[in-house]
C-alpha cells in the first residue's frame, strides 16, 4: 500500500487533520507531516510539546477487516517506530508500555494511536512524536533526543522516509491479519 503524504508548516494536530481527511476527502490513508503543531496531545488529552526540527507524523489507514485489540495494535505500532529509531541510534530502545519509546530511561517517543469510525469503515491513526533535536522539560518525565544520543543532526525527513517505507510495507501484512507474520515483520 502506498501511503500519500501530507507536509504542513504549522498545523493544530496530525492526528486531528487525519480525521478530517478521512471524512472530507477522498484519501483514506497517508501519512501527514507537520514541522510544528499547536494542539500535539498524547494520551488522556494530555499536551505533546512540539518544539520545531522534532517529529511529528500521523499514518491512517482503514482497518475495517482486522481483528487485532487496540492493544495489540498499539504494541505493533510501538515495535514499528521501534524498528525505524534503531537505524539511527544502535542502543537499547525500550518500550514503556502502552505507547512510549525511552533510551537510558528517558523519553525519546510517544505514540498516541485512535481508531475512528466513518462511513461504516474502521480506521487507524498512528500519531508519532520523536525527539529528534529538541527534549521537552517535563518534571517527572525525563526526556531525550537522539541528536543528543548519536551526536548527529538526524533530519525529519530521513526518519519521515522510513516510517513511510516501514508502514507501506507492513500495512499489507496487518491487513491479511496473519498475527505470525506480523511480529516476525523486519
Amino acid at each position: 500500500m502506498k501511503l500519500k503524504r501530507f507536509d504542513y508548516k504549522i498545523i493544530n494536530s496530525t492526528n486531528d487533520l487525519a480525521i478530517k481527511l478521512i471524512k472530507y476527502s477522498k484519501n483514506k490513508s497517508g501519512i501527514i507531516v507537520a514541522e510544528k503543531q499547536k494542539k500535539g496531545r498524547g494520551r488522556y488529552g494530555k499536551k505533546w510539546i512540539s518544539y520545531k526540527g522534532n517529529l511529528f507524523v500521523s499514518i491512517f489507514f482503514p482497518i475495517s477487516n482486522v481483528r487485532l485489540s487496540l492493544t495489540e495494535l498499539t504494541t505493533i505500532n510501538c515495535l514499528l517506530v521501534k524498528k525505524v529509531v534503531s537505524n539511527f541510534y544502535k542502543g537499547k530502545i525500550f518500550i514503556k508500555k502502552p505507547n512510549d519509546l525511552l533510551i537510558n530511561k528517558k523519553k525519546i517517543s510517544g505514540i498516541l494511536q485512535e481508531v475512528f469510525h466513518y462511513a461504516g469503515d474502521k480506521f487507524v491513526i498512528v500519531g508519532i512524536g520523536i525527539n529528534l533535536i529538541k527534549s521537552p522539560k517535563i518534571a517527572s518525565y525525563p526526556t531525550a533526543n537522539l541528536s543528543d544520543l548519536t551526536n548527529l543532526k538526524i533530519s525529519c525527513n530521513s526518519v519521515v522516509f522510513k516510517l513511510k517505507k516501514t508502514y507501506e510495507k507492513f500495512i499489507p501484512i496487518l491487513l491479511r491479519s496473519n498475527i505470525k507474520n506480523i511480529y516476525k515483520f523486519k
